[in-house]
C-alpha cells in the first residue's frame, strides 16, 4: 500500500506521522515545491521580530523524517491527478501510482487587483524564501507599508518595526480586527499599536503601486498619495484548488469533502487551508492538525468523524493579549453591555449580557481572569449583582 501527500505543510506532515504510527508498513512519500522540510507559519514572524533564530524556524531536524520512513520530495511538486488510473504526476513529467492521496496544499496569498503590483518591491509573506526576499530589499528600502491591517498584516508591521523599518498599516475597514473587537476596544488597540512606533491608517484602500520598476509610493482610492520604498500585501488567502479542480474533484471555495475527510473520490482525501467542510473554510492551525488526524485514521481504516473545529478565540497581537469570546457585537436592544477601559495601562474589558447571562466577551491587554470568564461564559452562569465588580482586576472569581 502506498500513500502520496502533497503539499508538506501541518497538515501533510501531521497526515504522514499519524497515518506511520496506526501502520508501520505504509509506504508514504509526501511531494512538495518547497525546497525546506516543514515550518509552522507563525515562526516566520518570530524570526522576522528577531524572537527566533533562523535554524529554528522549522519543525523537526531531517533525522525526524528518516526515524519515521517517510520520504520527503523537496521541490518536486504534484503537477497533475488522474484518479481514474491513481496517479500523480510530478514536476519533470515522472509518475507515481497511489493507493490513497492525501490533498494538502495549502492556499496562496490574495493579492487584490490594484495597478502595479508587479513593480519590483511588492511582497507576501507565505514561505521562508518570502521572508528572506523581504529582509534583502529592507536593507536599501527601510519605508515599509502593510497593505491590510487584520491579524497577519499587524503581525508582519511589529516584525519589521522590530528590524528598524519606518512602518505603516493600511486597514480598509474603519476599525482594527472587526471580527474579534469592537470600535472601542480596537481604539485602544490602534493606540498602542502607534506607541510601537507604527502608523495605522484606517478606511483606506490601494489603488495603484506608483513608481517606474521599483515601488516608490501607493496611489489610494480616497484619492490621496503615500510615499513608500516597500509594500507587503497582507489582504488574506485563498484556498489552492486547481490541482483538484483539474482532477474533476468537486471544489468550491476550498476542495469539498465529507465527514470523513473524504473527496468526491474515494482514495482522495483532503485536509488543511485548501479544505472545505460543511461550507466553512478554516485557515487556521488547530483546524488542519485535527483533519490530519482524522484523514490518517479514515485511510488507515479506522473510521473517524470530523465535526468542525471550534475556532480559538485567544491571540496575540503584536505581543498584547487579545480573546474575543461568543457574541460581542449585539444587534437587539435587550443585550446589555458592561465596559472597563484603562488607556494607560492598555487594558481593556467588555462583556455582553441577555438576562443576566453573559454571552459573549472581549479581553485585551490582559490575560488575568480570561480563562474564569471564558468558563462563566461556557456554563451560563447569573452574574447580574456583579455588575459593578466582575471587571475589576480584581474580582474574585471563585464568589461565582
Amino acid at each position: 500500500m502506498r500513500t502520496v501527500v502533497v503539499g508538506n505543510g501541518i497538515a501533510g506532515v501531521i497526515f504522514s506521522k499519524t497515518l506511520r504510527d496506526l501502520n508501520p508498513q505504509m509506504e508514504i512519500d509526501i511531494y512538495t515545491e518547497e525546497k525546506y522540510h516543514y515550518y509552522p507559519r507563525p515562526n516566520l514572524i518570530e524570526f522576522l521580530a528577531l524572537n527566533l533564530p533562523y535554524e529554528k524556524i522549522f519543525a523537526f531536524p531531517e533525522k525526524w523524517y528518516k526515524d519515521r520512513n517517510l520520504n520527503v520530495h523537496l521541490q518536486e511538486s504534484v503537477r497533475k491527478i488522474d484518479v481514474d488510473s491513481q496517479k500523480v504526476e510530478i514536476k519533470g513529467g515522472k509518475k507515481e501510482n497511489f493507493d490513497v492521496l492525501f490533498l494538502a496544499n495549502g492556499a496562496r496569498p490574495f493579492i487584490p487587483p490594484f495597478k502595479g503590483v508587479d513593480k519590483k518591491g511588492v511582497f507576501t509573506l507565505r514561505t521562508v524564501d518570502d521572508c528572506m526576499a523581504i529582509l534583502d530589499y529592507l536593507k536599501n528600502h527601510p519605508k515599509v507599508t502593510i497593505i491590510g491591517g487584520g491579524l497577519l498584516g499587524l503581525e508582519i508591521a511589529r516584525g519589521m518595526r522590530a528590524r528598524g523599518a519606518e512602518v505603516e498599516v493600511l486597514e480598509y475597514f474603519e476599525h482594527l480586527l472587526p471580527r474579534q473587537l469592537d470600535v472601542q476596544g480596537a481604539s485602544l488597540l490602534k493606540q498602542q499599536i502607534e506607541k510601537m512606533g507604527i502608523k495605522v491608517r484606517l478606511g483606506s484602500a490601494t489603488e495603484a503601486v506608483l513608481g517606474q520598476k521599483e515601488v516608490e509610493g501607493l496611489r489610494l482610492k480616497e484619492g490621496n498619495e503615500l510615499k513608500t520604498e516597500m509594500a507587503i500585501v497582507a489582504a488574506g488567502v485563498r484556498s489552492d484548488i486547481d490541482l483538484a479542480k483539474h482532477a474533476g474533484l468537486e471544489v468550491d471555495r476550498g476542495v469539498v469533502v465529507n465527514d470523513y475527510l473524504r473527496t468526491t473520490h474515494s482514495r482522495v482525501y483532503a485536509g488543511g487551508d485548501n479544505l472545505q467542510h460543511r461550507g466553512k473554510n478554516y485557515g487556521i492551525i488547530p483546524a488542519a492538525f485535527s483533519q490530519a488526524k482524522v484523514a490518517a485514521h479514515n485511510a488507515a481504516g479506522e473510521p473517524q468523524l470530523y465535526r468542525g473545529t471550534v475556532p480559538s478565540n485567544t491571540l496575540k497581537v503584536m505581543g498584547i493579549h487579545l480573546t474575543s469570546i461568543g457574541l460581542i457585537k449585539p444587534e437587539k436592544s435587550s443585550y446589555r453591555i458592561w465596559r472597563r477601559e484603562d488607556r494607560e495601562k492598555g487594558i481593556y474589558k467588555k462583556v455582553v449580557v441577555h438576562e443576566g447571562i453573559p454571552v459573549g466577551a472581549v479581553w485585551l491587554g490582559t490575560k488575568k481572569g480570561i480563562n474564569e470568564i471564558n468558563r462563566v461564559i461556557s456554563q451560563k452562569v447569573n452574574i447580574e449583582k456583579w455588575e459593578d465588580s466582575i471587571l475589576q482586576d480584581d474580582f474574585d472569581f471563585s464568589v461565582l
